[in-house]
């Protein structure tokens, strides 16, 4: 039996993709427990130092897979059997995490899509949140991304309508920060993975998430005073002497790998 996500190295970047291509990558609770799995292997790895996160075939993921959706509406509530660790682990990891978004990207897998820290889209990529029209909710965290990325006009538009913007329409929502040729997709996701692996500090970064994750729905106050506290230990760690020695020796950083302080 195939795997329903497979994974791939390439150089220090971890590629990770959906494997359902028939199914147009319909969620599953066993792909997505097998998403988990490979997101936090991979950020376990000290010689990873991003991750890319794709679909095999024409799409990101279309969604939760049509006979889960059958089974559920016989069943309800009861049907309910989700992976506890929950679908923010992409947000959670130290690890960047890169969305390269191959075609639809809708429900569930529009979730999975917001929650990588950086989306890349193919000119083919569209977007539907999909809920409303199955008689659902705003799904697993949704209702926080979709605001905190595109802001609560947006956010509304597209949970109450549950329409399919395509991906000029979601660069100009924010929603993706670049739009490239379908052949292109992987190539530039690679490319802004080996940025981040050669020439930023995983320490930083992981913090830096960290920060983004918490920092929006703190006080000012405590932001500026845990900014403070997070400055001084970074001045003090060896990250910050390593940067500034390749900067005046201009040289490419040679940061030390995970573990990563949190």
């Amino acid at each position: 039996m195939k795997p329903l996500v497979e994974v791939e190295r390439v150089d220090s970047t971890a590629v990770v993709w959906f494997n359902r291509p028939d199914e147009l990558n319909g969620m599953t609770n066993e792909l997505e427990t097998e998403y988990f799995d490979a997101l936090q292997a991979a950020d376990g790895d000290p010689e990873v130092r991003a991750i890319i996160v794709s679909g095999r075939g024409r799409a990101f993921s279309a969604g939760a897979d049509l006979q889960a959706l059958q089974g559920l509406a016989k069943s309800g509530s009861r049907g309910l059997d989700e992976d506890r660790r929950g679908h923010l682990v992409a947000l959670e990891i130290d690890t960047p995490t890169i969305a390269a978004i191959n075609g639809p990207a809708v429900g569930m897998g529009f979730v999975h899509a917001l929650t990588c820290d950086v989306r890349l889209a193919s000119s083919s990529a569209s977007f539907a949140t999909g809920f409303s029209k199955l008689g659902l909710i705003a799904e697993q965290a949704i209702s926080w991304l979709l605001p905190q990325i595109a802001g609560r006009a947006v956010a509304l538009d597209l949970l109450l309508s549950s329409r399919r913007i395509d991906a000029r329409e979601a660069l100009a929502a924010g929603l993706v920060t670049k739009v490239v040729g379908d052949g292109d997709l992987l190539p530039e996701a690679l490319a802004y993975a080996s940025l981040l692996a050669e020439t930023t500090s995983p320490y930083a970064t992981a913090v830096i998430k960290q920060q983004i994750n918490r920092d929006p729905v703190s006080s000012l106050k405590s932001v500026v005073d845990e900014s403070h506290r997070l400055a001084e230990a970074a001045l003090d760690g060896p990250d910050f002497r390593e940067g500034i020695d390749s900067l005046t020796h201009r040289r490419r950083p040679r940061y030390p790998g995970v573990p990563r302080p949190h």
